[in-house]
């Protein structure tokens, strides 16, 4: 993750990516290659959660009219996702529930996606200016390279607490991987 670009493209470039993975692992039912799978998509959407939260949910709020109310919507999203990846996390390749919450969350972010695509990045086009984007789509990409890369659904999703902990997190999460091997197929 890291592409460059406003943020709109960003975010959008990371989506293709999610939906790339998704299409590998509807093409699997078991086995270690699908948990490599999972665990790909996991670090990407943790990623990819937070680094929204922490600025693009919070631009939003401030540029959008009725901002509150789309970015807390976006945030519950979000909780909803994190759930299914803790879930998924503590799920064995081989278990026979391994394939019904991947559909889950396949479902959730999909629907996610199209909302954010379809509804509030057009509006945030709209609200914000060229530099303002660049700006937020550098940030964004900061955040990400320090972002957790596991599922943390207790942690705070908005500012300031989730600016605070969420780099400390990651790093923490970052040498968990490096250790295990996580993330590197």
């Amino acid at each position: 993750m890291g592409h460059g670009g406003n943020v709109l493209e960003e975010l959008m470039t990371d989506h293709r990516e999610v939906e790339e993975i998704f299409g590998r692992m509807e093409a699997m039912t078991r086995g270690q290659e699908l948990r490599d799978l999972v665990d790909a998509v996991t670090i990407e959407l943790v990623r990819h959660s937070v680094a929204e939260e922490e600025y693009l949910y919070p631009a939003v709020r401030k540029h959008v009219e009725g901002g509150d109310r789309l970015a807390d919507k976006e945030i519950a999203d979000h909780g909803r996702v994190e759930k299914l990846l803790k879930q998924l996390e503590k799920t064995d390749a081989d278990d026979p529930r391994m394939m019904i919450t991947l559909q889950q969350l396949m479902d959730e972010v999909t629907a996610h996606v199209q909302d954010e695509e379809n509804n509030l990045f057009p509006m945030l086009r709209q609200a914000c200016s060229s530099e303002a984007l660049d700006e937020l789509g550098d940030k964004v990409r900061r955040a990400k390279a320090m972002a957790p890369t596991r599922p943390h659904p207790s942690a705070p999703d908005t500012p300031p607490a989730n600016k605070l902990l969420a780099p400390g997190a990651g790093l923490v999460d970052r040498a968990r991987d490096f250790v295990t091997g996580r993330g590197k197929s």
